[in-house]
């Protein structure tokens, strides 16, 4: 795994560190991250008798269409969920090649980049989960979930680099106001886009109340450097206080150019995800150019009020906005018509978690 630093003063200049559309603003509690905007928008669209590439161009359309969505963004990386190898539980491949045929029809240049937590015989045997930095071994976890996912044979037909974020050349980003890191080490090809979008499947979840758009940035944790199955991470923001892993998502968060979310909600997930829930149809593609916003529109669809999310509850606390639904421009289907109450997950804190599974080390 190489290395190079990245210095503030390079961190600036290259956008890196963009908080979620804000530059790199001190994370100064009651300080907000980006000046005063108008409401930030999220659609909300019904697949219904249509295709998922239907609904996914209705949901970019309501917020202005690609152009607008990805205005001044040139080189763009998807970010989708694959947790593990499982279908049932990971981003469809239909949203994302959806996504990645309109960015590439705006003359976009598109990459899809993800780090995978865990797998069945790489870092989980016989039900026993394992921490490994082990390049070899994370390698070929990755191109496995790629492979069982369709993403590999997905990248192939649209011409776009796929990109394990586990290992590779890395990049060393100072973060001295972080919650849980003072700085942390990112795959280079983070430095070198505009824009990271993230495109999770919805869910609940055992220790963040909900996955989604924010939480789909612990993918962005090298292996190589932190460990999968991330324990290493929640093991350091533990330490630092962090409620339901919010520290965590805040701080890789904060040195990402994050901007457009598109929630794959055709099909979700209740109780206790993110693997282990039940699924639900939903039927819907929520977007948004602000991932907090979009995150909040999302949960409230799910029965989860922004109070009960404790990343929403923290990313307030440093000031980011909106605080609440009445501050988003909501468009597409009317909230009261697509709203359902999800079994809440049975939230468990990370060291409980951690004694339950038991993690060994694997070298």
């Amino acid at each position: 795994m190489r290395h190079k630093d990245l210095s503030r003063r390079d961190f600036v200049k290259t956008g890196v560190g963009a908080a979620l559309g804000a530059a790199t603003v001190p994370l100064a509690f009651g300080t907000p991250w980006r000046p005063t905007a108008p409401k930030p928008v999220v659609s909300i669209a019904n697949v219904g008798d249509r295709s998922i590439d239907y609904a996914v161009e209705q949901a970019i359309d309501l917020l202005g269409g690609i152009e607008t969505a990805t205005k001044g963004k040139e080189r763009i990386m998807l970010k989708p969920n694959l947790v593990a190898e499982g279908p049932t539980f990971t981003t469809k491949p239909e949203v994302i090649q959806a996504l990645a045929r309109l960015m590439k029809r705006a003359g976009k240049d598109v990459l899809i980049g993800e780090g995978s937590a865990a797998a069945d015989g790489f870092n989980f045997k016989d039900g026993e989960i394992y921490r490994t930095t082990n390049p070899e071994i994370l390698d070929e976890m990755q191109q496995f979930v790629f492979d069982r996912l369709g993403y590999t044979e997905l990248a192939r037909s649209l011409d776009v680099p796929l990109v394990n974020l586990h290992t590779g050349e890395m990049v060393d980003v100072s973060l001295p106001d972080g919650l849980a890191y003072k700085s942390l080490t990112l795959h280079h090809s983070l430095t070198d886009i505009d824009l990271l979008c993230s495109v999770p499947m919805m869910k609940t979840h055992v220790l963040a109340t909900v996955t989604l758009g924010l939480k789909n940035v612990i993918g962005l944790y090298p292996g190589a450097a932190y460990c999968s199955v991330r324990a290493c991470v929640h093991d350091q923001a533990s330490q630092a206080g962090s409620p339901g892993v919010a520290f965590e998502i805040l701080d890789m968060a904060r040195v990402n150019r994050m901007g457009l979310c598109v929630v794959d909600a055709t099909t979700a997930m209740e109780g206790d995800g993110p693997t282990g829930g039940d699924l639900v149809d939903m039927g819907l593609i929520i977007a948004g150019t602000d991932t907090l916003a979009t995150d909040m529109v999302a949960a409230h669809l799910m029965g989860i009020e922004t109070t009960e999310v404790p990343t929403f509850t923290w990313a307030h606390k440093a000031g980011m906005t909106p605080t609440t639904l009445d501050e988003i421009d909501i468009r597409g289907e009317q909230v009261a018509s697509v709203r359902r109450a999800f079994k809440k997950p049975n939230v468990v804190p990370w060291t409980s978690i951690n004694q339950i599974w038991g993690v060994k080390e694997l070298l």
